[in-house]
């Protein structure tokens, strides 16, 4: 771990490099044109099968144990080997998965009918048992599951038939049932379960589920391999590939040069400074889509500086956020002051939508402003930590254009970086966060609903990591999360991202689309965000 103290010098030149970053040659201080680029819904389905498919990923997963399968790299990996009871579609919709049907009968139940003769990949048959074992580990303590909150609400979980599983809520959960299409939603075999008890999910344990590839092994740090699953019940999705390897890459040069030289075939979340490069080898290309997600800093110390919503407001607007997008991003990126994309807003109508985003308070650069904010609120002079990882250039720039924005408005800043495994348990351990004012996320939302986002901000969820509290907006996000009539949830989501708008719990920074590079040997992907619980490396074949 390395602690690097800021001076002005330093927070000057950062600043320096930001305004060159964003700027076209021979036109200083202007900002560079954005890239230009297409969202794609899917690409040319193929036409062969694979020996075998090479996928980079950029950091090891925490866990393949879908408790704890909360990150890109753990849940890309298990969205091929484990399913859940509903599917998230590539426009974020959702269909049956391992339920063939679910019903809300009452507003406080949900019956979900159980797909018959599915097999896991030891041969067993799932039944219901499975399913209500696979959903009760979220309720008990012991399992500590990463995804408590999305059960939160409920009240008990039942085999209610042959083939079916109710589930009881304590109040209406207008959010509940979506959840079941990501990893709150994997079932994994009862038996597998109780037979690797704290092995489950590990390197050493694997997983038995019932997707299209199935665990072969795990060679920490390195490597991850899975095999098709000939007893796949989906024959729509019977993988392409014989074998599917996931390598380890947390470098981004060595990554891109893995890319590039066919090493690997392909990747998610490319380090974005490397995609001119990557197209221009002509070894393959990168496709963007549809995305769930907004890069934010996480507030996590309410009892420092940042406690303030005024000292928050300062940092925000001693931001430049524009030529940020430019530096972290290379323009792939756009300037956004919501905690919400206009994706999640879906099955909200236009006016709505519209009422979500509009008037929305603007945060613009303006250093003199934020500095006398500073200055008024008595705190000048006070230090803020920003936690940081080697995990791409975006992390490197938005940590070191933090610390300059802070220290140009007359806060001390200091660079904390630790190790990628190290990063992740800021988002699991409170005492991993000790001593940590901010960190990074791109945040990704598992459903097309605003609430999910505001329903993490609430007063004592987990992952409120900074403990924020506000009554109007806990008040706003629970009569949402409990209306059964989804116009006036809808409503009051636009109240609650209003007030999120307001208080800053996190600090909005940018909103970039989904990105997937795949070599000229390849194709079949759809370059959406479903890919963190729908099985996408299934459909990837040879050209």
């Amino acid at each position: 771990m390395l602690k690097k103290p800021l001076k002005l010098a330093f927070a000057a030149s950062t600043i320096l490099a930001l305004a060159a970053c964003s700027a076209s040659p021979g036109e200083a201080g202007a900002t560079a044109a954005k890239p230009s680029f297409d969202l794609t819904a899917n690409t040319p389905a193929p036409t062969g099968e694979l020996d075998k498919l090479t996928w980079s990923l950029y950091a090891e997963p925490y866990s393949l144990d879908y408790a704890y399968a909360f990150d890109y790299a753990d849940n890309q990996v298990l969205a091929n080997v484990c399913e859940s009871l509903l599917r998230l579609n590539e426009d974020m919709s959702v269909s049956p998965g391992l339920a063939t049907k679910f019903e809300n009968p009452t507003p406080t139940t949900w019956v979900y009918t159980i797909r018959e003769g599915v097999k896991f990949h030891d041969g067993t048959t799932m039944t219901a048992d499975d399913v209500a074992y696979s959903m009760n580990r979220h309720l008990d303590p012991a399992v500590g599951s990463f995804w408590y909150a999305a059960y939160s609400n409920v009240k008990d979980i039942k085999k209610t038939g042959d083939h079916q599983v109710t589930v009881t809520t304590k109040t209406p959960d207008a959010l509940f049932n979506e959840t079941m299409s990501g990893a709150a939603g994997v079932i994994e075999s009862a038996a597998t379960l109780k037979k690797s008890g704290g092995d489950y999910g590990n390197s050493t344990g694997g997983v038995n589920c019932t997707g299209p590839f199935e665990f072969k092994g795990w060679q920490s740090g390195e490597k991850i391999n899975l095999a098709r699953f000939d007893g796949y019940w989906d024959k729509k999705l019977s993988a392409k590939a014989k074998e599917l390897e996931f390598v380890i890459q947390t470098d981004p040069v060595a990554r891109t040069n893995a890319l590039k030289s066919g090493e690997v075939d392909g990747g998610w979340l490319l380090p974005t400074n490397a995609i001119g490069e990557l197209n221009a080898s002509g070894a393959g290309k990168v496709f963007f889509g549809l995305n769930s997600s907004v890069s934010s800093l996480v507030v996590s110390n309410s009892e420092g500086p940042l406690g303030n919503p005024e000292v928050r407001k300062a940092l925000l607007m001693a931001i430049d956020r524009n030529g940020l997008t430019q530096a972290a991003e290379a323009g792939y990126a756009t300037r956004t002051n919501s905690l919400t994309t206009e994706s999640v807003w879906g099955s909200a109508d236009a006016a709505t939508r519209d009422a979500a985003f509009k008037d929305l308070v603007d945060y613009p650069y303006d250093v003199e402003a934020a500095a006398k904010i500073v200055q008024e609120q008595g705190v000048a002079g006070q230090e803020i930590t920003i936690t940081t990882a080697p995990m791409g250039n975006g992390f490197a720039v938005v940590a070191q254009a933090t610390a300059a924005a802070a220290e140009s408005i007359g806060l001390k800043a200091t660079i904390n970086t630790v190790t990628p495994s190290a990063y992740t348990s800021l988002f699991s351990d409170p005492a991993a966060r000790k001593g940590t004012d901010l960190f990074y996320t791109n945040w990704y939302l598992s459903t097309a609903n605003p609430l999910e986002m505001f329903s993490i901000l609430r007063t004592g969820d987990f992952s409120n990591y900074g403990s924020w509290a506000n009554p109007e907006f806990d008040k706003a996000t629970n009569t949402g999360l409990q209306g059964t009539d989804p116009a006036k949830s809808m409503a009051k989501a636009v109240e609650a991202q209003k007030i999120a708008n307001k208080e800053l719990p996190w600090l909005p920074l940018y909103e970039s689309p989904t990105n997937i590079w795949m070599n000229n040997k390849i194709t079949g992907a759809s370059p959406s965000v479903n890919y963190l619980y729908y099985p996408w490396a299934a459909q990837i074949g040879a050209k």
